[in-house]
């Protein structure tokens, strides 16, 4: 069973179709029921409905679920673990490039998560300077401290 919305876009459509059929064909057209006229009106119905029903249709909760990644806990950081800097790594105080840098993480050296998590972007605690720092962080540039 189509959605309420469906059902409204393709109403829609429809109405388009018979303002557009009524601008731009013959009145002859239209002064006797005809396959022409059918075929006019059921085209138009489908072509602009479709093309509308693309643009505004909200996308279903199923479709929107199946598209986004499933969570994988096993990729989580666990609370303590410790981590291996790959590349000189920027701590930030919040999540994304447009946060402010914190400090500069050497490559090689070795964070802990706390185990906070926003997609890509962890949150570890890090000893740069003598100073411990808590930042975040991309998790693609950090490795398991046990991974050789």
């Amino acid at each position: 069973m189509p959605s309420p919305s469906t059902i409204a876009i393709y109403a829609a459509g429809l109405l388009l179709t018979l303002c557009l059929a009524a601008r731009l064909t013959p009145r002859a057209w239209w002064r006797r029921p005809n396959a022409r006229a059918l075929a006019v009106l059921a085209g138009g119905t489908v072509l602009l409905g479709g093309a509308m029903h693309a643009l505004l249709a909200p996308a279903p909760a199923q479709a929107i679920a199946a598209a986004l990644p499933a969570p994988n806990r096993a990729d989580a950081p666990l609370p303590g673990t410790p981590y291996r800097v790959r590349e000189h790594l920027n701590l930030r105080a919040g999540v994304g490039v447009g946060a402010p840098r914190l400090a500069v993480v050497p490559a090689g050296a070795r964070v802990t998560a706390t185990g906070l998590r926003r997609g890509d972007w962890w949150q570890v605690s890090a000893v740069v300077d003598g100073r411990r720092l808590d930042g975040w962080t991309s998790s693609l540039w950090l490795r398991r401290a046990d991974e050789g």
